[in-house]
């Protein structure tokens, strides 16, 4: 939402009271929601626009209390401010997170912004609520309770009027306000990308949010399309152990078509979906978690979910795997095999893999991991730690290439209470000693900065830690795995990498095989495709198919794989998956104009004339399938097998 208005900020207030006072030409140019701020910042808190009140700051002490309240929130929040703040580095913007009293709580401002936030009040303590500060981004969106942008000359105060402001909610499981994130700059022009970029980090906190308070919930997870799950899109619905609804999410409530959290919550699931809380719970606790269909009671549309156990429930033991049957083998008696033996299925090189590490599992020996991104290196190395004598002490995860460089440090060493502004109150332990006793899995570690790998060495070296701001080592017992798809030996020449700190971590090393080069492929491919499907799915191979994924180079690797077959599962008719059924990318021959415009002669008359029904639509909404299927009361999904019986191409 952006004010087309444009103001000269000398005019600034005979403008707001022209609108004020009615004026229809002026009034004209502005939107909805500024007009009714600018109407309760004059009539409900009798503020003047040209007024500059010196900004209202709340004692330190309370600042605390409250900055304690919201450790939580601040906590969530501060590493995707950084990440957000860095994606707009340079073009002088400061991004501020405000409580649901608008009391600014963190703030990480551009230099080139510093003049400006200091003449404007902009600090942590200001009160930034409409009654104090007019017409804003932070306070104004905390009343409309959505996203928006409050650009120059929309601002109430004349003071303000040089800002442009974009603002978006963030919301608790309850569906209420609990804060808002802003990121505030001189830009002369109201920047959409700030906009979209704002929006998924206040999406990416409130889904954290929703996980954290829902710790002790199950959380079903949702979308209409399986690839969303997992994303900032899918729904969240938090619900107890005999199907009552707890929670909601702002994405569940947009795709199940209500108005509010209130017309679920304490309702139960079961009401909501055609499934029962028995199989649900039973799909919460099972191995693999992959997607399962499930229809909405009330339309009959069809989602797919995933059921997330609670956080303290305990993991269940391990299931026996077994070695997936190929097709045209006659069925024998499935062979019950160990942790190790599920990470492969005869290749030669992942053999080598687990006989060498199966040979030092009780001898502490750090271990690196090398092989291109997505062939699985997080999962050898969970297997490792399952299979060595420290299984039952945590297993600790920290990738490298995910933080920002200056939240690294903070993660992985810890830090003390105040050892910098915006820290927890409480510090915060970091990943070496939250792993103390078990295993730290440092992914991607040729992309940690070199500052930080002379501290690596040094607790590698002396078993010892010690938290930023502290001075007292803590002793730490952990079992050290690297991993990276990245030349160290490269990196070293380069000085990127340290030599000492390699060798120090190059106790054992191992390469996994891209899954191109290995020769167990058809072996994966039928056991990740039946894991997506899910227990009780036989699945049927068209030979073709199958010869297609097997020649595919997979540059994804493992990652990929899971991917498409997710999608490929959910997608295929009467569990047979056939070419039609893969992406165009995995290499199925496109179709030709003529398959396109496949020859009437092969339907019947009924067909012939729903085939050019459909190619009117098609044509007449511009390919829109989406809006297609809405308009014929179909799933995307019905929608796309019905092109693809009469030949339509959806590429067109």
């Amino acid at each position: 939402m952006t004010v087309p208005l444009k103001l000269v900020v000398s005019d600034h207030r005979a403008r707001v009271h022209a609108v004020l006072a009615g004026n229809e030409l002026v009034r004209s140019a502005l939107d909805r929601v500024t007009l009714a701020s600018w109407q309760r910042c004059a009539g409900d808190h009798g503020l003047d626009p040209g007024a500059a009140p010196a900004p209202v700051v709340i004692p330190r002490g309370d600042l605390k209390d409250r900055q304690e309240r919201y450790s939580r929130l601040l906590e969530i929040a501060r590493p995707e401010m950084t990440n957000l703040y860095q994606q707009l580095a340079g073009s002088g913007h400061a991004i501020m997170l405000a409580d649901r009293d608008g009391v600014l709580l963190n703030y990480i401002g551009d230099p080139i912004f510093t003049d400006t936030a200091a003449r404007v009040g902009i600090q942590t303590g200001a009160v930034w609520s409409e009654a104090i500060q007019g017409t804003n981004g932070m306070g104004t969106c905390l009343v409309e309770k959505k996203p928006l942008v409050v650009h120059q000359g929309s601002h109430f105060f004349e003071r303000n009027a040089a800002l442009t402001c974009a603002a978006a909610p963030i919301f608790d499981p309850n569906g209420e306000v609990l804060a808002i994130l802003d990121a505030s700059s001189e830009a002369t022009l109201a920047q959409q990308h700030t906009m979209v970029l704002l929006n998924m980090a206040a999406q990416v906190i409130e889904n954290r949010v929703f996980f954290c308070g829902m710790g002790d919930a199950y959380i079903f997870r949702c979308h209409s399309r399986v690839e969303f799950i997992g994303t900032l899109g899918e729904g969240l619905i938090a619900f107890s152990p005999d199907g009552r609804i707890l929670a909601v999410n702002r994405s569940a409530i947009f795709q199940l078509e209500l108005k509010g959290p209130e017309q679920i919550v304490g309702r139960f699931l079961h009401d909501l979906f055609t499934s029962s809380i028995g199989t649900l719970l039973k799909r919460a606790h099972a191995q693999g978690g992959a997607a399962f269909p499930i229809h909405e009671t009330r339309s009959e549309r069809r989602f797919f979910a995933k059921v997330q156990p609670p956080e303290n429930s305990g993991r269940p033991e391990p299931a026996p795997v077994i070695r997936p049957h190929l097709v045209g083998e006659a069925r024998t008696t499935p062979a019950v095999i160990g942790p190790f033996e599920a990470l492969h299925f005869g290749d030669p090189r992942m053999e080598r893999n687990v006989a060498t590490i199966k040979k030092v599992l009780d001898r502490d020996i750090p271990c690196v991991l090398f092989g291109e991104t997505g062939v699985g290196k997080d999962v050898f190395a969970r297997t490792i730690h399952q299979a060595s004598p420290r299984r039952d002490k945590p297993f600790v995860a920290l990738n490298c290439a995910s933080l920002p460089e200056s939240l690294i440090e903070s993660e992985l060493f810890g830090y003390k209470a105040g050892a910098f502004t915006g820290a927890n109150r409480e510090g915060s332990r970091g990943k070496i000693l939250q792993a103390d006793g078990g295993t730290l899995f440092l992914d991607e570690i040729g992309d940690m900065p070199v500052q930080l790998q002379a501290r690596l060495l040094r607790v590698l070296e002396d078993r010892m830690v010690v938290p930023l701001g502290g001075d007292r080592p803590i002793p730490v017992s952990i079992q050290l795995i690297s991993a990276t798809h990245r030349d160290i030996r490269a990196l070293i020449a380069q000085g990127q990498f340290r030599e000492d700190l390699y060798y120090r971590i190059h106790g054992i090393s191992l390469t996994i095989p891209p899954l191109r080069e290995r020769g167990d492929r058809r072996e994966l491919i039928i056991k990740v495709a039946q894991d997506q499907a899910g227990p009780g799915v036989t699945l049927e191979w068209e030979p073709a198919a199958m010869d297609l994924l097997l020649n595919y180079p997979w540059p994804g690797n493992l990652r990929q794989l899971r991917n498409v077959l997710r999608t490929v599962t959910a997608l295929c008719e009467d569990n047979r998956i056939t070419t039609a059924d893969l992406p165009d990318e995995i290499g199925r021959p496109p179709m030709t104009d003529a398959a396109a415009e496949a020859p009437e002669e092969t339907f019947n008359a009924l067909g012939v004339a729903e085939r050019d029904a459909l190619l009117r639509m098609l044509e007449g909404l511009h390919w829109n399938v989406s809006l297609v299927a809405k308009n014929l009361g179909l799933s995307r999904n019905t929608l796309y097998r019905r092109m693809k019986r009469y030949g339509i191409n959806p590429a067109r």
